[in-house]
């Protein structure tokens, strides 16, 4: 993440205001502090309140963390250097819900800040739960938005069949 962060010209953590959408038990929010991010600067939201209540525990109370729906969080629009979001979208399987999901995220990022995204792009057949999230779709979700675009995991059908 420190490379990403880096390569778009972040040189300074501890100023960056970044809020996490579907922050789990917190555990991006922590690599963010340990890379140097101050946790006044720092957010998150959870949808299931098993895991708020991991990420309570797990982070420090400076960090601002909503139980709930992320789409309807009192954040000030243009207030966050970064929004973020690691295997949302993919868990969204309501099309009108995901866009107005993203639109709430594009609203809060600050002018020159971004939204970093981290899901899957194809379906995964045995889990009816879940679909992949193309890139066409993240373009037709962020209409307004540069997107650069990199590949980072491989998908599970093919790591198996390499690892055999």
């Amino acid at each position: 993440m420190l490379q990403l962060l880096r390569a778009q010209g972040v040189t300074d953590l501890a100023m960056l205001r970044a809020l996490e959408v579907g922050c789990g038990a917190g555990g991006t929010l922590l690599e963010l502090l340990r890379l140097g991010c101050a946790p006044h600067n720092l957010a998150g939201a959870e949808l299931l309140p098993e895991r708020f209540a991991a990420a309570r525990a797990n982070l420090p109370t400076a960090v601002r963390l909503w139980p709930g729906d992320a789409s309807v969080l009192p954040i000030p629009a243009g207030s966050q250097d970064i929004v973020l979001q690691s295997t949302v979208f993919s868990s969204l399987l309501d099309d009108a819900f995901q866009q107005q999901l993203a639109t709430a995220m594009w609203d809060w990022v600050a002018p020159g800040g971004g939204v970093l995204w981290y899901d899957f792009t194809v379906n995964n057949p045995r889990n009816r739960d879940v679909r992949g999230v193309p890139l066409a779709r993240v373009r037709q979700l962020f209409p307004h938005a540069r997107m650069q675009a990199r590949k980072l995991t491989l998908a599970p059908p093919i790591a198996r069949a390499v690892c055999r």
